[in-house]
């Protein structure tokens, strides 16, 4: 018999998936997982069709097509005023997943300590194992809105600290990095050897007028982050696994010699169709408004149920508290709003290592409108 020794513990099947195979079962309104119930642009669709028509069928360039690579670097300039060169700095990834996992890989060794902001992506502590690294993992409350204690992050910082993830608009919490939360990360990292990897997929959805606060806006923190996107966020296709990753050329290097062995390419007609529909700018500065008029209704509607709203500053998603409803765990309290008044969630325990229970929900509200308020009508009955 052959045996195989993993260095991940095992696991069940995630929370994440459970949530949205019990609301198919039992019939409930998923807002468990982050993605769209409405479809994509029809301009983007009829791009992918008019590039397979053409023959764009085969692989594309390793890097990315080079059209598409130059439309990023233009959105990155106008944005965040950054140059990236389009050659040596951009890569097209599958997804934002695969451009993280790249990243951790190409940016760790073993025994070398990674700082993650818990609660987080569930991606990121994988990854890190995998590599045989050491995940440090410091825990953030709702009762401070998930503030960064900055002078916990230092303490945690030694000798053998390489990385350190960021996620801002934030998955699960909403929250974003002000402009204190960069002052204090490029006074830590001044003068260390030290790595940023900035998962920023969710970076044209932020709210009330506040800044996105990139990695490539500030030159101490850019000469050394990984900055990720995604355009499965941008243009809600999330099934189309296409995003990208910028950084400096050295470090572009690296992780282009773990990318070119773990996908290799991206697929062809999507790349030649997202390089088009990027030329306009309003496909991805009109995405805030869109997000926003989403986000205000289903608070609205919540703010009549018995939940207790958190602060939505970013993202897709909207957190609440349920105190005043059940003291259950919130794995429990989950499934039977799941199954008794049907409408799925997911327990933020699952994005703590140490499945720590703020009681704390997260709703997906990247819905049709017709679809929030059937939930609310359903969660009003809590």
């Amino acid at each position: 018999m052959i045996h195989i020794t993993s260095k991940l513990p095992q696991t069940g099947t995630t929370i994440f998936t459970i949530m949205s195979a019990l609301a198919a079962q039992v019939g409930a309104i998923n807002l468990s997982q982050g993605f769209p119930d409405y479809d994509c642009p029809p301009e983007l669709v009829n791009l992918v069709d008019k590039a397979m028509r053409e023959g764009h069928n085969q692989y594309a360039p390793m890097a990315g097509l080079m059209s598409l690579r130059e439309q990023i670097a233009i959105k990155t300039e106008k944005l965040h005023q950054a140059v990236y060169n389009p050659d040596t700095e951009i890569t097209i990834t599958a997804g934002g997943t695969q451009a993280i996992f790249t990243a951790i890989c190409c940016a760790i060794q073993p025994n070398d300590e990674v700082i993650v902001f818990e609660p987080a992506y569930d991606s990121y502590g994988p990854a890190i194992k995998v590599m045989g690294g050491v995940v440090k993992s410091l825990e953030l409350s709702p009762d401070d809105n998930y503030a960064i204690p900055w002078d916990m992050v230092r303490r945690l910082i030694s000798n053998r600290t390489r990385l350190i993830i960021l996620n801002t608009p934030n998955n699960p919490t909403a929250n974003i990095l002000q402009q204190n939360d960069i002052d204090e990360l490029c006074a830590i990292v001044k003068d260390q050897d030290i790595l940023i990897l900035s998962d920023e997929v969710y970076e044209h959805l932020v709210y009330d007028g506040q800044t996105h606060h990139s990695m490539a806006r500030y030159e101490e923190l850019r000469k050394r982050s990984f900055i990720v996107a995604s355009f499965g966020k941008l243009f809600h296709t999330t099934g189309w696994k296409m995003g990208y990753c910028i950084a400096p050329a050295q470090l572009m290097a690296e992780f282009r010699k773990v990318h070119q062995f773990l996908v290799f390419s991206v697929n062809s007609p999507m790349q030649y169709a997202i390089a088009e529909y990027l030329k306009d700018e309003s496909s991805y500065n009109g995405l805030a408004t869109f997000f926003q008029q989403k986000r205000d209704h289903f608070r609205e509607g919540m703010a009549q149920t018995r939940f207790e709203l958190l602060p939505c500053a970013g993202s897709y998603f909207q957190s609440v508290k349920y105190d005043s409803i059940s003291d259950e765990k919130d794995t429990d309290i989950a499934l039977r709003i799941t199954k008794e008044f049907g409408v799925a969630s997911i327990p933020t325990s699952s994005f703590y290592s140490r499945g720590t229970d703020h009681h704390v929900l997260r709703f997906c509200f990247a819905k049709k409108q017709e679809t929030l308020d059937k939930a609310v009508d359903k969660l009003k009955r809590i």
